[in-house]
């Protein structure tokens, strides 16, 4: 299966790379998506973000080198792509509790990181509400932010994305700049920013009544889409439906589905039941798997 032969490919480059300054976008290149892309899909089957991994296995082979060589901790720091010993020494205690120094006595217990290799576990906890649809091109147009996936920052700020524009006026503005009912949604990955970051933005489709001064308009090129649908749930809930829902895409439905995801454009469509419940829907565009 390609999509899981580029995973593990994209590991090995990770794991022979460890010396030195981490290079996501080649990562990315070796896993032939884009860094947003590879990250989310990473974090998702993890439970934890790829610089934390890669800073977890920097530090458990620079354990083995300090117990097993004489290296000074300052090489050891520009070895693994450090800037400074003091840097370095922050990052080995976070992770192992103890300083560079004590870690070479003799009983000093380290922590001891193995590599991730990645491969198809069928879970079928639970059914996925999908269907593929054929679109031709539209356009959206909205409030854009630009976020990081590193650490995960991006899963923390864009909820808080939401919060801002929404207490700030920006969201009802958007809504009246439509010149039809029409409910807020989002879109990312729309262009590359560079590195680790991506845009995000808080989205109407754009038709001749629309306003779209002062707002960033995005061209949605034709294609086919794979749409999820989550359960409905409370409002408060939104944030945690929307990122269990993208998860599930990547962990329970790319690794057996006959089709692969094309990295960009990714919507996340929020409605309203007659119940007055909450649900959405996570766009991803896909080719079918040659």
């Amino acid at each position: 299966m390609k999509w899981l032969e580029d995973m593990n490919r994209a590991m090995d480059y990770i794991e022979n790379s460890l010396q030195g300054k981490t290079d996501y976008e080649k990562i990315a290149q070796v896993a032939c998506c884009s860094v947003y892309h590879f990250q989310r899909m990473f974090t998702f089957m993890t439970d934890i973000t790829l610089s934390e991994y890669i800073r977890r296995r920097k530090m458990t082979m620079a354990a083995f080198d300090l117990q097993n060589s004489d290296m000074k901790i300052i090489d050891l720091a520009l070895n693994y792509g450090y800037e400074s010993p003091e840097a370095f020494t922050r990052a080995f205690q976070t992770l192992h509790g103890v300083t560079p120094t004590a870690a070479r006595s003799m009983g000093a217990n380290i922590k001891a990181f193995p590599r991730i290799s990645f491969q198809i576990s069928v879970k079928g906890v639970s059914e996925m509400n999908y269907k593929i649809v054929e679109k031709e091109a539209f356009q959206v147009y909205g409030i854009e932010g630009i976020f990081d996936t590193k650490d995960g920052e991006n899963l923390i700020e864009i909820p808080q994305f939401w919060g801002k524009n929404l207490k700030n006026g920006a969201y009802d503005n958007l809504i009246k700049s439509a010149g039809y009912p029409s409910i807020i949604n989002a879109v990312c990955t729309y262009r590359n920013t560079g590195g680790t970051t991506f845009p995000y933005m808080l989205c109407v489709m754009k038709t001749p009544l629309s306003n779209t001064t002062d707002y960033t308009v995005v061209d949605i090129p034709k294609a086919t889409w794979a749409i999820f649908v989550n359960e409905p749930h409370d409002i408060e809930e939104t944030s945690n439906a929307v990122q269990s829902l993208i998860s599930r895409v990547y962990t329970d439905w790319l690794p057996t589905a006959k089709y692969e995801i094309v990295g960009g454009y990714d919507f996340e469509m929020y409605y309203t039941n007659s119940n007055g419940k909450f649900y959405e829907e996570t766009w991803v565009r896909v080719v079918p798997k040659k």
